[in-house]
């Protein structure tokens, strides 16, 4: 089992096209996992898992999406699976890394377990999930936090840069 990261542009509400991706993913032989919503200009991030290994590459025409990119084979750091697949858990922010060309995946996993207990250090915010991309093109860190100083708070703790924040919102709307 893989799982795969699609960055989608809604043409339209934000739930038909994740319920379209979802849709395609089944019958693609996948599940979806996960699909958070950015505010404001909405965007998808889509996380999906394929038993094959292989995702096939979706028509942004197939579902209601102005773009699509991806598939993106990912790795999820910091949760487990079965949780997420389970309770399908909203966050707050997403912090967008785009990681350094120097950085391998044995590094940014060995620099991501030093780190995280720093975290400590801001109690008000959560750190909830990471995928990584396995190409190290970037990560995508998922959080539950009052707000985005909070969330630039916990990310200057452990060091790491943020490329882009969003605040989440619920897709439905």
């Amino acid at each position: 089992m893989s799982l795969y990261l699609y960055e989608l542009v809604p043409t339209g509400a934000p739930g038909r096209t994740i319920d379209e991706f979802g849709a395609r993913a089944e019958k693609e032989g996948g599940a979806l996992i996960e699909a958070q919503v950015t505010g404001g200009s909405p965007r998808i991030f889509a996380i999906a898992e394929f038993t094959d290994c292989r995702a096939p590459v979706l028509s942004a025409d197939d579902l209601l999406a102005g773009t699509v990119d991806g598939p993106h084979r990912v790795r999820l750091v910091g949760a487990d699976l079965a949780a997420i697949r389970a309770a399908r858990p909203a966050a707050g922010y997403l912090v967008e890394w785009d990681i350094p060309a120097e950085i391998d995946m044995d590094t940014y996993l060995a620099r991501k377990k030093a780190n995280s207990p720093k975290y400590a250090d801001v109690p008000e915010v959560s750190f909830l999930r990471t995928y990584v991309r396995e190409d190290m093109d970037k990560c995508l860190c998922f959080y539950d936090a009052p707000d985005e100083a909070a969330v630039l708070r916990a990310r200057d703790a452990v060091n790491t840069p943020v490329d882009r924040l969003h605040q989440l919102t619920d897709p439905r709307i």
